[in-house]
Order: structure tokens, then sequence, then C-alpha cells
């Protein structure tokens, strides 16, 4: 399980993460929603410590991500697409973390294989496209066997068929008993993997609760979506830092600000 507990991150003057806690738990899709700039990234980099926080804490079956011995053989993460080397071929991006993280080989295959990757393994991870590069985070994801995944935009540059894909593949691993926490910009899609739901706007919780609650009022769930978060956001950027220390806030993060 993944607990978050009044988990706080700032910026210089901005709050990106405001006390925010919740629980994710195995053995469904936890859907994790809010506006641009709402917090979900600088969460996710929080939970897996590419970033550290000014309060609170986030644990992984009770233990910070630093503490763990062989952090690829319990949580996996697709944060960003092109994570790897552009001149590495796609295996042999994996082969090298499966080396330094105890790994057996064979998963290297086995993981191209389930990502449809077989056939391009020994291409030049540089020459892929979004949703190649989408694919090899998600096998890089997958590598470790992990118990606990986050994905963080997955379906981006995935065509039709690499959407519906993703889906069934989140509620595959859920159906394992893993623990999923899946962030998406896509609300019909997201109501069609998710069972559960954490909305978060200006870095604090809105909801946790399950769709079939949330959208219980009636309407769709991108309805239910717009009355927690509309009426209190103006948009700024923070910088384009992609820092890990208490500076400039990620590249590609906002900031929702109230009046």
């Amino acid at each position: 399980m993944i607990e978050i507990r009044n988990l706080t991150k700032r910026y210089g003057a901005t709050v990106a993460v405001d006390t925010l806690s919740f629980d994710v738990r195995p053995g469904s899709v936890t859907g994790f929603l809010g506006a641009n700039g709402s917090g979900k990234s600088t969460t996710m980099r929080l939970v897996t410590g590419l970033d550290a926080p000014d309060a609170g804490h986030a644990r992984i079956g009770g233990r910070a991500y630093r503490e763990l011995r062989r952090p690829l053989r319990e949580v996996g993460a697709l944060l960003e697409a092109r994570t790897f080397h552009p001149g590495r071929s796609a295996y042999r991006h994996l082969a090298a973390l499966a080396a330094g993280n105890s790994i057996p080989r064979r998963r290297v295959d086995e993981v191209l294989a389930t990502v449809g990757l077989s056939a391009v393994a020994r291409r030049r991870a540089g020459t892929f496209s979004l949703g190649m590069a989408q694919r090899l985070g998600i096998a890089t994801a997958l590598l470790g066997d992990p118990a606990v995944l986050l994905f963080d935009e997955p379906v981006n540059g995935l065509d039709p068929a690499g959407v519906r894909w993703i889906r069934e593949l989140m509620r595959s691993l859920a159906a394992e008993g893993r623990t999923v926490l899946l962030s998406s910009h896509l609300i019909g899609e997201m109501e069609l993997t998710a069972d559960h739901l954490v909305v978060i706007g200006q870095g604090r919780l809105l909801a946790d609760t399950s769709v079939a609650e949330l959208t219980s009022g009636g309407g769709t769930l991108e309805e239910a979506f717009f009355r927690l978060t509309s009426g209190s956001v103006e948009y700024r950027g923070i910088g384009t830092s992609t820092s890990t220390g208490t500076g400039a806030a990620p590249r590609d993060e906002w900031k929702e600000w109230t009046a």
C-alpha cells in the first residue's frame, strides 16, 4: 500500500502539495485526477524519492522509497516518457537496469513482449516515437515485477488501440493484487479504467472516493470533476527546471492560485 500523510512541498513561495493525505490500496486501480498544476506530478515525485517533502511523509509498504534495498523490484514508475539514453537500444536500456537490480535477464524479453516492442528491441531508443517511448517506460516500470506501480499520463502519444491496451493492462495488474496509481487528463478514460479516485486541487485533497460514489448525483465523471475543481483557478508559470531540490518546480508543472 502507498500511504501519504500530511505531505507538503514548497518551491520558493509556491505550495505545490499542501498537507495531502490519502492511501492507495492493492487490488484496484486508483485514478489520480486534478487540473494542470494541482500537484499530481509533484506528489508522485515525492512518493518515488525524486523530491524531498518539506513536511509529512510518503510510505510504500511502511517504508520510504529511499529505504528500499532494490527499488525496481518493489516499485515501478513511469513519470516521464524519455528517461533513457537515446543512443542505447531498448533492450540494452532494460538489460542495464536489470543487472543493477539483480533482476533475471529473461525479464527483459518478457516485458518487451508485454508492451509490444519485441520487434524493435535492438533499435536505438532515441528513434522511437512518443508512443513507443511510453511503451518502453511502461516496460521499465514492469521490469522488476513490482507490487506497486505508478503511472503519470501513460497514454500520451498512444493511438486509440494503445489507449485501450493501457486500460486493459492497468486493470489486469490490479487484478493480480498490485497497487496501481494512475494519473491521467483523460477523464472519460479514467471512468473506464479506475475503481477508486483521488482528486486534488491546489495541492489539497478534494475527494477520495469510488467512481460510483462521485457520480452518484447524476451526470458523468467529467461533470463531477468540474464541479469539484472549477471556480478557483488562476494559472501562473513557476519555472521549467527539473531540479529535485527546493528551488524551481519540476518541468511541465504549473501552479493554481485562488483569487
